[in-house]
């Protein structure tokens, strides 16, 4: 059974923190004001004033594009911000679950295991590696690779030719509870079946209709094939 009251997540004004507040509306969602990654004095005061047993750490700066723009940004947050969450859950004793990314893989081969070579292919998925880093650090962690989008896909057109395991939110956060109502610690791999980025639109929004988009066609660089094994999930968690 979930203790709710004592898991404290960040991001919570995120798509997945958003669809956490559903599913555990008990947990503490401090904002960004009250607990801001890149400050960890900041943290220490919230977590000295309040009892966590567990950090979900989410928070993250997401957008491949703007991360090639603004990598500074991408290090402070995704980096540094996970350090210091990763460095406060070694003093305070707290288990840490870090949300993390496919794309940490290179991309050309798919069905990708846990246990397989990263090789980032972008600086947005070079900043999440650096995140896991930080969580290895930590023997008292969980890292969840993972991809999701919004409950309705929000865009007009999807890729043909990427692969991916990615469904909705509301699927990935509900498996996501499994891992937290465990005691399991390492890293783990959360999808579905491998399909096109353009497939998992139409079953996301079967009735929109979706445009065809080839990954020739974006400025920013994207991994062919990020599909996940999660054949250790469905071992550890059931189908």
């Amino acid at each position: 059974m979930i203790d709710q009251n004592r898991i404290l997540f960040t991001g919570g004004s995120g798509l997945l923190g958003r669809e956490f507040h559903r599913l555990l509306p008990g947990a503490l969602y401090p904002t960004k004001a009250e607990f801001d990654v890149r400050n960890y004095d900041q943290m220490d005061g919230y977590l000295k004033a309040h009892e966590v047993g567990t950090i979900f750490h989410a928070a993250a700066f997401t957008s491949p594009p703007n991360v090639d723009k603004n990598p500074e940004e991408g290090i402070t947050a995704n980096i540094v911000g996970t350090g210091n969450v990763t460095a406060l859950c070694i003093k305070h004793g707290l288990r840490l679950i870090y949300v993390s990314t496919d794309y940490v893989f290179r991309g050309d081969k798919g069905r990708y295991t846990e246990d397989d070579p990263v090789h980032p292919v972008n600086k947005y998925a070079w900043s999440k590696l650096g995140g896991e880093c930080a969580v290895r650090m930590y023997d008292n962690s969980v890292i969840i690779r993972t991809t999701f989008g919004p409950n309705e896909f929000p865009y007009e057109k999807a890729f043909t030719d990427q692969w991916t395991s990615r469904e909705t939110v509301s699927v990935i956060a509900g498996m996501m509870v499994k891992v937290l109502d465990s005691d399991y610690r390492g890293v783990v791999h959360i999808g579905g079946d491998r399909k096109t980025v353009y497939e998992y639109a139409q079953k996301a929004s079967p009735h929109k209709t979706i445009g065809k988009l080839s990954t020739s066609e974006v400025a920013f660089k994207v991994p062919k094939d990020t599909s996940l094994d999660v054949g250790l999930y469905k071992e550890l968690f059931g189908k």
